[in-house]
C-alpha cells in the first residue's frame, strides 16, 4: 500500500541530470561498479542541487534521482561489461520502504536494466533513526538488492551500525585516505577497518584516491575496490575512461626515455 508521502509528496522542481564515476577492481582491472553523482542539467554541482532540497521535496528528490539513474545507465549500457550500477539515496526520504521502491523498480523494467545490478548506497553522515535505517536496509536485501554503507568513519552510523547489520558494501571515507602512505596512524586505523570488515564478510572500498602513493600505499594493505581521481573524474553523458596508474607510470617513463 503507498505511502501519504508517496501520493502526497511535493516533486523536484530543478532538472538534474547524473555523472558517473567508476569503483575499479585494480586487481582485475575492472569496473566494479559506476557510482551515479547527481548535477544540475544547467551544468551546476551537487551542493547547488542539494541546496534545493527541502522536507517538503526531499521525497521526490530521492526518487527522480533513482529514476534518472538509472535510466541514464541503461542508456550508456553501463551493466555490459559486468559493472553495478550504484546510486545513493537519503534514508530520511524512505518511509515504507516496499511502497517507495515501485519508482525503482519500474524504471528498471522500463529501461532493462538488471535489478540484480543495483547497490543501494547511503552515507553514514545523515543523522536517522537507527530502526527506520536497519529497516530499509533489510527490505532492500530481501528483494535482492545490495547495500554500501558510504563516508564510513566520518559520520553518526560506525561500528553500532554494523553490530546490527551487516551492508554488503562499506566505503571507507576519504578522510582516512588522505596521504595515507605518509601518516602512520592512518595506516594502522585503515589497517585494523579492513580485518574488521572482512571478517565481517563485507566488501571494503576505498575513496578518494588522489595520488599514486596514496594507490600504493593501499594495495600494500590489500585493497581491490578503489575510487578517486587518480583513476577516473565523474562524468557526464559518458563512462569516463579508467587510467591505470602503472600505465600512467609507464608511458610517464617511455615519454623521459624519448626525452
Amino acid at each position: 500500500m503507498p505511502c501519504h508521502a508517496c501520493r502526497h509528496g511535493a516533486g523536484f522542481d530543478l532538472a538534474i541530470t547524473m555523472a558517473f564515476q567508476p569503483i575499479v577492481d585494480v586487481g582485475t582491472r575492472t569496473v566494479f561498479a559506476q557510482e551515479a553523482l547527481v548535477r544540475g542539467a544547467d551544468g551546476s554541482g551537487a551542493a547547488a542541487v542539494l541546496a534545493q532540497v527541502s522536507d517538503t521535496n526531499r521525497y521526490g528528490f530521492d526518487q527522480l534521482c533513482r529514476s534518472t539513474a538509472i535510466e541514464q545507465a541503461a542508456a550508456l549500457d553501463l551493466t555490459a561489461g559486468g559493472a553495478s550500477l550504484s546510486i545513493n539515496f537519503l534514508p530520511n526520504a524512505v518511509y515504507e520502504p516496499r511502497a517507495c521502491i515501485r519508482v525503482t523498480l519500474d524504471a528498471a523494467m522500463r529501461t532493462g536494466l538488471p535489478t540484480s545490478a543495483i547497490i543501494f548506497e547511503f552515507t553514514e553522515s545523515e543523522s536517522i533513526d537507527t530502526d527506520h535505517l536497519l529497516n530499509i536496509l533489510r527490505s532492500y536485501r530481501a528483494m535482492g538488492f545490495r547495500t554500501a554503507i558510504d563516508d564510513f568513519g566520518a559520520g553518526y552510523a560506525g561500528l553500532g551500525l554494523l553490530s546490527k547489520f551487516q551492508p554488503d558494501i562499506v566505503k571507507l571515507d576519504m578522510g582516512l585516505v588522505r596521504g595515507i602512505d605518509t601518516d602512520p596512524v592512518r595506516r594502522i586505523i585503515v589497517r585494523n577497518t579492513l580485518a574488521t570488515l572482512t571478517e565481517l564478510g563485507i566488501q571494503p572500498v576505498c575513496e578518494g584516491i588522489e595520488t599514486v602513493g596514496e594507490y600504493t600505499a593501499l594495495r600494500d594493505l590489500g585493497v581491490t575496490l578503489m575510487q578517486g581521481y587518480l583513476f577516473a573524474r565523474p562524468t557526464v553523458g559518458r563512462l569516463a575512461e579508467v587510467v591505470w596508474p602503472e600505465e600512467a607510470e609507464g608511458q610517464a617513463d617511455a615519454v623521459r626515455a624519448v626525452g
